[in-house]
């Protein structure tokens, strides 16, 4: 067997929520008393921190480096996120919800939304969405945990997390420092590269000091000056898919209830989103520039908002897309310097646990091969393709035709995957994970249902089925679920008696 030099230095390019993240999991699962865990930021450069939404999957995190929930809900001003309601999305004063978990459950290995859909159209079935533990919850302003007992409704649901990416940075910082990781503060300047291999082997401050390092993680958000910049790896433009390019935000006074959901809402050019945190609400409206400008933007953030703005809105730009590759010699970027998706679907901070996750379970050595490099960034192509899908569905499956930019995306050609996707489903109600695809078949239906693409069959197997006894089962499910939302506990309260807990020792 062939020794190899280890990596000694590992090296975080940027702050932020991203970098936060990627040095507490390196000190906690990397940190072997040999290897050092540094990370180079400017409190002079600031970061998009906003209000967060995220996706289930920030828990397998969060558990991953022992955080407590209740400690981490009062150190953010948390709250919890049971899925996004969308306003105006398919149609002008339409709604729907897109749940976090499961919707009903399967019969005799048929999909439950077949059988939804072969018998929607009788007396007491109701809606799709009646069969979501998290929608059902969230309607009633509701929370309770999720249970293990496939019996229970609650089995079903899943839950995420709002929260301040600020505090978040701040609360994982503390962690990371205890762990081992070392904070610099300066401003990069440059970069040192190796003159034959053209790796880095320094980053250079603008005082002169000099930080040396074996594998860099980029984290320098949009600017991507290590992998864009020394690297030279091309970013792939999305717009064309994802016009919105710019976005407005202001932070309002807390919401009273506080809902467990967040709220998008289509707007004439992009959309408006509304997150409430336990100490403020976010707000922001993601707009294209091409069909509106930054005071007309702002305009109608300000005309909508569901609390008074206690602070003055501020303005942000971007292009949607990513890297050709997020790993390139011995540079990893993660976040904004890997790529952008627009929030629509909460998905940022997912997409840098998801890399740490692969970077983990490809970690190198300094002989940095080919394989493992390319088979970090085939993942991560994936994962952000097939994202992107997901937000271009939102855009394009609506019958919206009130404005230019509604006008073009409902219009505009899309990817030949998603207009796959979107015939497959049309013609039998068929949807297909792929891979480690982030969303499954109930995040899919619920959206496509949502927008209004409605199947013109269903899979023939459920006639195969007593249609009567199904029906039956369902409408006693609906009810099930039904009573299960109205017994737990407000969302408020709940937050309340958790956050007071005694919290575990860590």
């Amino acid at each position: 067997m062939i020794a190899r030099e280890p990596i000694r230095d590992v090296v975080i390019a940027g702050g932020g929520t991203a970098g936060w993240m990627a040095a507490a999991v390196c000190a906690r699962y990397l940190d072997d008393g040999q290897r050092r865990i540094t990370l180079v930021e400017s409190d002079a450069i600031a970061t998009i921190g906003v209000g967060e939404a995220t996706i289930p999957p920030i828990q397998n995190f969060n558990r991953l480096l022992g955080i407590d929930e209740g400690a981490f809900l009062a150190a953010t001003g948390g709250t919890i996120k049971l899925g996004i309601e969308f306003v105006d999305w398919s149609a002008a004063g339409d709604r729907y919800f897109h749940p976090f978990g499961s919707a009903g459950r399967d019969f005799e290995g048929v999909g439950f939304h077949h059988v939804w859909l072969k018998l929607r159209d009788r007396p007491g079935i109701g809606a799709y969405a009646d069969y979501a533990m998290a929608a059902v919850a969230a309607r009633h302003g509701r929370f309770a945990p999720p249970v293990a007992d496939p019996r229970s409704p609650l089995s079903g649901l899943a839950y995420a997390y709002h929260f301040d990416a600020g505090r978040y940075a701040a609360f994982l910082r503390t962690r990371a420092e205890a762990d081992g990781a070392t904070r610099i503060e300066g401003r990069i300047a440059t970069v040192e590269r190796d003159g034959e291999t053209g790796h880095l082997t320094a980053l250079l401050l603008d005082d002169g000091r000099r930080v040396a390092g074996d594998l860099f993680i980029d984290c320098t958000g949009f600017r991507s000056l290590l992998l864009g910049g020394a690297m030279g790896v091309p970013f792939l433009d999305w717009s064309h898919w994802l016009p919105c390019d710019r976005a407005v935000t202001v932070p309002g006074e807390p919401l009273d209830p506080l809902p467990p959901f967040t709220r998008a809402t289509a707007r004439a050019a992009g959309w408006q989103w509304r997150i409430p945190l336990a100490h403020r609400t976010g707000n922001g409206l993601v707009y294209a520039g091409a069909w509106q400008d930054d005071d007309a933007a702002a305009a109608a953030l300000l005309a909508n908002l569901a609390t008074p703005p206690t602070d003055t809105p501020r303005f942000l730009r971007f292009t949607a897309g990513r890297r050709a590759r997020a790993w390139e010699g011995n540079v990893v970027a993660l976040g904004l310097a890997a790529g952008f998706l627009e929030p629509l679907e909460s998905t940022s901070i997912h997409l840098v646990q998801d890399g740490l996750s692969k970077l983990l379970a490809l970690f190198p050595d300094r002989s940095l091969t080919a394989v493992e490099r390319d088979t970090y960034n085939g993942f991560f192509a994936s994962a952000y393709d097939r994202v992107r899908d997901f937000l271009i569905l939102h855009y394009h499956a609506t019958t919206h035709a009130d404005s230019p930019f509604w006008n073009h995306v409902r219009t505009m050609e899309i990817p030949d995957s998603l207009a796959h996707k979107l015939a497959l489903f049309r013609e039998k109600g068929r949807v297909f994970r792929y891979d480690d695809e982030l969303f499954g078949i109930p995040n899919w239906v619920a959206v496509l249902l949502g927008q209004g693409i409605v199947p013109a069959g269903y899979d023939p197997v459920v006639d195969a089925l007593d249609a009567d006894r199904l029906a039956d089962a369902l409408r006693t499910l609906r009810d099930t679920v039904a009573r299960a939302g109205q017994a737990m506990p407000t969302h408020q309260r709940w937050l309340a008696e958790r956050i007071s807990r005694p919290l575990s020792v860590r």
